[in-house]
């Protein structure tokens, strides 16, 4: 028997490496200190993009064929959202700490 789901959001987990997989960002939710390079890989046979939700966000890929890569080095404290704009219900966020 599986315990209950609480139904909270899942924490944020700290690294530099973003997976795209199944039309996912893995993880959702990532946690890192300003200065911090982050590498998002796509894994997925379909293209994605990793782009600021919003306007004037500095995440700006191409689209990232299967395998590809694209790494931003982030060097303000801040909540950055963000989205693929090839299938926008792919959406994730990097929280940015000092």
């Amino acid at each position: 028997m599986s315990p209950p789901t609480t139904g909270a959001p899942a924490a944020p987990v700290t690294g530099n490496a973003v997976t795209i997989n199944n039309f996912a960002f893995s993880p959702a939710k990532l946690k890192v200190t300003v200065g911090t390079r982050v590498t998002w890989t796509n894994q997925d046979t379909d293209a994605h993009t990793v782009t600021s939700a919003g306007s004037g966000g500095p995440l700006h890929s191409a689209a990232l064929a299967t395998h590809a890569t694209y790494s931003h080095t982030f060097t303000k404290p801040g909540t950055y959202a963000y989205l693929c704009t090839i299938h926008p219900f792919m959406t994730a966020t990097v929280e940015v700490t000092r």
